[in-house]
């Protein structure tokens, strides 16, 4: 980490303990629950700035930039506040709805499970099983489900080992018909460590594939960008190195000529530079090259492994926010209303906040869609990552966007 970073998380940890201990075990448990993985690790947030609401529960982390705008808090419940408002975002006409844009895309599915339960969407087992956790901490037990997009049908998976557990399930993803994560243990008298599991697809008992110490969080974070490849589990320590690691067990090794960098998507790694984040890759099967184009003046750039984006030199009032291919050819610019600190789903999909909605935007063909978020309330931000899978609750109903079906 750096240290920005180091300063940061300081920050955020002194801020945690000025919460009172109900509302921080409930928060803690709440979002350990709604985790979904997300590849972008620590480093990045070297390009934000901290806001500490002083005196209560909230803390928002922003990124610097003309159309950046604070996400709603999620509070004790689970549930979100508003939708947020601002007066720097322009009176516009939304897109057309999602449904009309990119029908295939989208699934719409009753909020609960059919026995009632909340449940939290991890990632996409495939083009039609969504898998999804249940129960949120204070004794409660964990499970993994899978829910069939098609048919509306469950099946229970696996209970999460949680005795011990300070977090749980993180970063749940699935290969070769085998459901991976990973979760972070204490127990009495020994170091703490990054537990990975692994459990069939079909289900079973979950079974431990390593321990990965764990040793000072705040200086070395945990470990990200959980993948699996073949019959290995890969993964990236937050700071730095990537790691191999059979399924069926054994001691994780460092990939050779990883040091210091980061799994951005296998079998691609780089590092986090503070000015342009993976502008080098690193193929570690190929050994392999590519040095993204980045220009003077240029900064809080983010790469990934076709396209990078960030902010330019202004050509008028303010920053000018960019996307262009990492040999620097097809350069655009991005509209004002592009959320840049968040991660782009597969390398191209940005969300758009305006006053009377959220739309998708795809940079590839330039298209936007209204994502049908209410401005009332009715409906959470989007929760999304550089993965496939994009899921928003609006009512009773939970949205389930899969951008791997939109060409």
């Amino acid at each position: 980490m750096t240290d920005i970073e180091d300063k940061l998380s300081r920050v955020l940890a002194g801020a945690a303990n000025q919460v009172p201990e109900r509302a921080r075990v409930r928060l803690s448990a709440t979002v350990r629950a709604r985790r979904r993985p997300r590849r972008a690790p620590a480093a990045l947030l070297a390009a934000a700035a901290v806001v500490v609401v002083a005196g209560g529960a909230g803390t928002a982390v922003r990124t610097l930039g003309s159309s950046a705008v604070r996400q709603p808090a999620v509070n004790a419940t689970g549930t979100q506040g508003p939708m947020p408002q601002s007066t720097s975002l322009p009176e516009e006409k939304l897109p057309p709805p999602i449904e009309r844009i990119w029908p295939r895309a989208l699934h719409k599915i009753p909020a609960r499970l059919p026995d009632g339960r909340v449940y939290y969407p991890q990632s996409l087992l495939d083009d039609r099983t969504l898998i999804v956790t249940t129960g949120a901490g204070d004794g409660a037990k964990q499970f993994l489900w899978s829910y069939d997009l098609e048919n509306g049908g469950s099946r229970r998976i696996a209970e999460i080992p949680t005795r011990n557990s300070t977090l749980y399930a993180e970063d749940v993803t699935a290969g070769g018909g085998d459901i991976v994560w990973w979760a972070s243990y204490r127990e009495s008298g020994r170091q703490r460590v990054a537990r990975i599991w692994t459990v069939p697809a079909v289900g079973g008992t979950p079974r431990k594939v390593a321990d990965v110490p764990l040793e000072n969080v705040m200086k070395k974070g945990h470990i990200r960008a959980l993948e699996v490849v073949g019959r290995d589990v890969v993964f990236s320590r937050e700071s730095g190195g990537v790691y191999r690691v059979p399924l069926r067990g054994g001691e994780p090794r460092a990939v050779p000529g990883t040091e210091g960098q980061h799994l951005l998507r296998w079998p691609w790694a780089g590092r986090h530079l503070k000015q342009a984040a993976f502008a080098e890759l690193f193929n570690v099967k190929t050994r392999e090259r590519r040095d993204a184009v980045i220009r003077p003046g240029e900064n809080f750039v983010r790469c990934g492994v076709a396209r990078c984006y960030g902010h330019g030199p202004a050509n008028g009032p303010g920053p000018r926010a960019f996307v262009r291919e990492r040999d620097g050819s097809r350069e655009r610019a991005l509209p004002p209303e592009v959320q840049i600190n968040d991660d782009p789903g597969l390398d191209r999909f940005y969300k758009r906040i305006f006053r009377r909605g959220i739309a998708l935007y795809d940079v590839v063909t330039g298209t936007s869609a209204d994502l049908g978020v209410p401005q009332d309330g009715g409906g959470g931000i989007p929760d999304g990552g550089a993965d496939r899978l994009m899921t928003y609750q609006v009512g009773e109903k939970m949205y389930v966007v899969d951008l791997a079906a939109i060409e």
